[in-house]
């Protein structure tokens, strides 16, 4: 089953907690949520995206991709597999598509090149691990996994985390294969503003620097363990070795006994505000839902600071399905242990 379209008050119900909903442009303050005995949820970016965006095909292609990372999740979680290996199948799948800002889909740097991050957490354990800054490790995720498993460090970037790829008998590839038309054009459009060679486009901006691409996937296993991955090319025409959110414990990705968080957004608030920690704080500390949390930390804290910052996905122990955003639409989609699939992109 997949959902759709705009009108979410009426279409999307007890699926997400979603901004733009029955309660005006804050968000809607319901506390219901979809619940499921275990399984995944996932994000593809938030950001501006609207149904003008995306043409009927396109958009069949987005929801395919999600359903497909779904089915790898889900069918190892199915046959008893963990939550960690879960959400590494799930993000490949995001990653090798060319339409996420990750992996193949990246977009280019200010310099032309790729830079991916990347991060994973155990729930259960506590354990991490975080690349930045890498440009030909296939699949950015599996060195995340590769740090926490193989390394007595949380995090590594640049060509030392490449250097451990390689040792690690990980995927290399030549940067080419992150080329595509589409991510380039992107980074040619965001030269030209720069340049302020493009004002005849009053929306170019926004079509731009308004979507925030990153790829995320929360799992809930049979034996109750949780885990949360995220992954990502950062922004178009980042500068200076620029890193956000999506790599950093606490910030882009958290996950304990309780409550997992994955993230997308302007990462620099992110960072500020170690969101994806906050969530799960919040809901230790106070008492509240997940669900609660938030969506007072993304529809309150969040929004008071700067507008259309982002959102996340979320899981609790107990199944609940959290997908907070507070732009006009985020790529998002969980799977139950009945193997049911739903997925929804605008507000």
């Amino acid at each position: 089953m997949m959902i759709a379209g705009p009108d979410c008050a009426a279409v999307l119900g007890l699926l997400v907690l979603v901004a733009g909903c029955a309660s005006g442009p804050r968000g809607d303050t319901s506390d219901t949520v979809s619940r499921i005995e275990w399984g995944l949820v996932l994000h593809g970016g938030a950001g501006t995206i609207s149904p003008d965006d995306l043409s009927p095909d396109l958009e069949r292609q987005y929801r395919e991709a999600m359903e497909q990372a779904l089915r790898a999740g889900h069918a190892i979680l199915r046959d008893g597999g963990s939550g960690l290996d879960a959400v590494v199948a799930a993000i490949v799948v995001l990653e090798d598509s060319p339409h996420f800002n990750a992996g193949r889909g990246a977009v280019f740097t200010a310099d032309g090149t790729v830079s991916h991050d990347a991060s994973i957490m155990d729930g259960a354990t506590g354990r991490a691990g975080a690349v930045a800054g890498v440009g030909t490790v296939k699949n950015p995720i599996r060195l995340a996994r590769a740090v926490m498993d193989a390394s007595p460090h949380v995090m590594l970037s640049g060509p030392g985390a490449e250097q451990f790829a390689a040792e690690q008998g990980l995927e290399v590839v030549d940067p080419k294969y992150f080329f595509t038309e589409r991510r380039w054009q992107q980074l040619e459009r965001a030269r030209a503003l720069d340049a302020g060679q493009e004002s005849a486009d009053p929306g170019a901006a926004r079509s731009i620097h308004g979507k925030f691409g990153t790829v995320g996937v929360i799992a809930l296993d049979r034996q109750g363990r949780i885990a949360a991955g995220t992954s990502t090319g950062g922004m178009t025409n980042k500068k200076w070795g620029r890193i956000g959110d999506s790599p950093i414990i606490g910030a882009g990705t958290f996950a304990s006994e309780r409550c997992g968080v994955s993230a997308t957004g302007w990462g620099e608030y992110f960072i500020r505000n170690v969101v994806a920690y906050d969530i799960c704080a919040r809901s230790a500390y106070l008492g509240i839902p997940v669900a609660e949390a938030a969506r007072r930390v993304i529809l309150d804290h969040l929004e008071a600071q700067e507008p259309e910052t982002g959102g996340v996905v979320a899981l609790d122990r107990d199944g609940h399905v959290i997908m907070v955003f507070n732009t006009t639409g985020m790529y998002r989609g969980y799977i139950g242990a009945d193997g049911r699939i739903e997925t929804a992109i605008y507000r």
